[in-house]
């Protein structure tokens, strides 16, 4: 069902959620464009947008394929044979559910999340679903949840446009959100009275633009944010009414910040006590203080400590539910939002609600038509867990879907490992090869971006249509499709009879009502006739009474048992893995401007491999020197997980003591190149998000780089069987 008229849709790349439009060419394909009417982006889009045409084509899986074992060869089947084949290993395991778990990714619709919901933690009575969005907003999601009562950033983009000190903290916003940079930089650019504050190991881009920039060492941020706070205190700038009338907690916090003299602050974060005071007297002089962050803050085995420890500061100040202030988490991911209220990670139910939580499952269950007690009181496995599990020989089927995590995942080896013990592994892709379809035994095809309808929800709580315009290639089929079949060859025909990803949101939009994320409201039809929305959107609103929904808290009443917010104090307990003797240096991850996540898309399109070609790692001139480094040069990096191999970058961009590596080479891109290689999994205790920006490593000059490994694609004969039985 090609259109052949422009379509709106929203980009699958990051958490901004720009809009765009699909363009009929005459020569029958498309043109992208940015949406001018979409108001998170109005009309701007980035290089990973702009080319995302090119990517969509290229390398597709086209037809499920099956392998009994992982040392022979995959063959093509038919669908009948592959949902046979799942259904008979699914009903093998019903009577023990939990040796079951579904992997999944912020590159879903929130229709593929919510049938996957349905079915794995419904009607197969496993909270065993998770996925990549542990790796990248969980700990936000617990901050959220530790401070205000419950998840969901309470800002939106337009206070970009009315802070007077934008404080950007573990974000390279200018490389990574870059649509939103752009907003805030022709704002400063222009002589208005905005300040901004970086807070980063590394000089990025984006601290290249700041007015005062921190180069703090990793994982002190719970020690800076106390340390400003200290001063602040110390000077009466606090909203008393406020913290009065609306919070708890914050005499503990006031006693704990006694001990965050300057001179220590300083000597922790390694940074001069006058920067701390610069930092502290642009938060005192500012009347809209707008906080931003990103994986610097999240992926840290004190993830949630260092986002309550911010929040902290906005409640001292009354910083939070007015226009141009507040804690603003910016999402990594298209729709890890959308997971967020779809129920998509291990511990979570649709609209906001906890596993743990009795009259929460009695909802669910009651939507759902289950029997009381069906679902699971205990939170499922995360990503890390689930590794463990399969290490230990009690997950006999994992299903992963839409991610790459033999690429993304924590401590590579121990991973990969893991998996080639796994008994029974599903992969659910769009393209083919990948680094992980490498350890799978039936590849399913899933339609992509352009070739199914659903929505996304951006990091302003902004919910968009994004319509098919293209015909699904092959035999692909949409992720919520392949769930809905599952589970009505299970039996379950009338719970999963949806006849369109309409029907899914429209019973999706029905569960979240009267909850903090409410899309009662929303519809398709409505999304398609009126443009995106921001949530909360109830049923209920009529023209005279419609809620505006860009801000949360403006009432300053939070959703806990007595509507305040909460202090947290924490003190820091610094990185899970320092520096010693042996690794004595400090490797920190991240992205570059054009490629996404680990390439599956990126890396197919010519004109962001020619602007990235290669990894590297960012190494100071004092560190370089110890080692006789030169740019360029060949160097190998240990830890005590394993090893890797990257082109010298010698910059005084980055700290001494601290190394850059960034995330997207897997072993299909170049050969011994990646990052997780090196990384532990060790995690939050609370968000269960590991730490991924952090580890201890050590540098050699090697002589040489290993020669890069080519990846077999599989070979037409094998394509063209089908005639093989499972």
């Amino acid at each position: 069902m090609t259109s052949h008229q422009v379509t709106k849709t929203q980009c699958p790349y990051c958490g901004v959620g720009c809009g765009l439009e699909a363009v009929p060419t005459p020569a029958g394909d498309w043109k992208i464009r940015g949406d001018r009417e979409h108001p998170s982006s109005l009309g701007m889009v980035c290089v990973k947008g702009a080319t995302i045409m090119e990517s969509v084509s290229q390398d597709r899986l086209l037809y499920p394929m099956f392998r009994e074992n992982l040392e022979q060869p995959f063959r093509r089947i038919s669908w009948e044979q592959a949902l046979q084949e799942i259904t008979i290993r699914i009903q093998d395991l019903q009577d023990t559910p939990d040796a079951m778990a579904m992997y999944g990714s912020g590159q879903f619709l929130t229709e593929d999340y919510y049938v996957a919901q349905k079915l794995i933690k419904g009607y197969l009575r496993t909270n065993n679903f998770d996925a990549n969005s542990r790796l990248c907003m969980s700990s936000a999601v617990s901050g959220y949840i530790q401070s205000f009562g419950s998840d969901g950033p309470p800002c939106c983009y337009e206070d970009l446009d009315q802070c007077d000190l934008a404080f950007l903290v573990g974000t390279n916003t200018a490389e990574c959100h870059p649509i939103l940079f752009n907003r805030l930089k022709k704002r400063h650019r222009f002589g208005s009275p905005l300040k901004i504050i970086v807070v980063d190991p590394r000089k990025t881009q984006t601290a290249e633009a700041a007015d005062l920039y921190l180069g703090i060492q990793p994982g002190s941020d719970i020690d800076l944010f106390n340390g400003i706070a200290h001063l602040l205190l110390r000077w009466g700038e606090i909203d008393a009414p406020f913290i009065e009338d609306c919070t708890q907690g914050f005499a503990q916090y006031a006693a704990l910040l006694s001990s965050y003299e300057p001179e220590t602050v300083a000597q922790r974060c390694g940074i001069s006590p006058e920067d701390l005071i610069q930092a502290a007297k642009l938060w005192q002089g500012s009347q809209k203080i707008l906080s931003l962050w990103s994986m610097g803050l999240n992926q840290s085995s004190e993830g949630t400590a260092k986002i309550s420890s911010l929040i902290n500061l906005h409640l001292m100040t009354g910083q939070i539910g007015k226009p141009g202030m507040g804690p603003f988490s910016l999402t990594g991911q298209p729709n890890a939002m959308g997971g967020r209220e779809a129920g998509g990670l291990s511990h979570l139910l649709p609209g906001y609600r906890s596993v743990k939580n009795p009259q929460h499952r009695a909802e669910v269950e009651q939507a759902w038509g289950l029997p009381s007690g069906s679902i699971s009181p205990q939170p499922g496995l995360t990503a890390t867990e689930m590794i463990s599990a399969l290490e230990a020989g009690s997950l006999q089927l994992f299903w992963i879907a839409a991610t790459n995590p033999l690429v993304s995942l924590p401590d590579l080896e121990r991973v990969k490992k893991a998996l080639r013990k796994s008994p029974f592994t599903i992969y659910q892709e769009a393209y083919y090869p990948t680094e992980t379809a490498e350890y799978a035994h039936l590849l399913l095809p899933a339609c992509q971006w352009s070739e199914k309808t659903g929505v996304m929800t951006n990091s302003e709580r902004r919910v968009t249509l994004c319509q098919q315009f293209q015909d699904p290639p092959g035999e692909t089929r949409p992720d919520w499709d392949i769930f809905a079949e599952v589970g009505r060859r299970l039996g379950f025909v009338e719970p999963f009879q949806f006849q369109s990803s309409a029907d899914v949101y429209a019973e999706f939009a029905a569960l979240t009502e009267n909850r903090p994320c409410d899309h009662s409201g929303l519809s398709h039809a409505l999304l398609a006739e009126q443009g995106p929305q921001q949530w909360p959107y109830p049923k209920d609103q009529t023209q005279d009474k419609i809620l505006d929904p860009a801000r949360l808290y403006t009432d300053l009443r939070f959703p806990t048992v007595d509507g305040r917010a909460r202090f947290i104090p924490y003190h820091s307990r610094g990185l899970a893995e320092p520096a010693d003797p042996q690794y004595p240096l400090v490797l920190t991850t991240g992205r570059v401007y054009g490629h996404w996540h680990t390439q599956t898309r990126t890396g197919r399109v010519e004109k962001i491999t020619k602007m990235h070609p290669q990894p590297f790692i960012e190494i100071h001139p004092h560190d370089a020197e110890k080692l006789a480094l030169q740019n360029g040069d060949p160097v190998q990096v240990s830890s005590a997980r394993g090893q890797a191999y990257f082109p010298a970058k010698i910059t005084r961009a980055i700290a001494p003591g601290t190394v850059f590596v960034p995330m997207h080479w897997g072993s299909l891109w170049a050969e011994s190149a990646e990052c997780n290689a090196l990384t532990h999994d060790i995690s939050c205790p609370v968000s269960g998000q590991p730490e991924l920006k952090a580890c201890a490593v050590a540098l050699s000059k090697a002589e040489s780089f290993p020669p890069k490994l080519e990846i077999e694609k599989i070979v037409p004969e094998e394509v063209l069987d089908v005639s093989v039985s499972v």
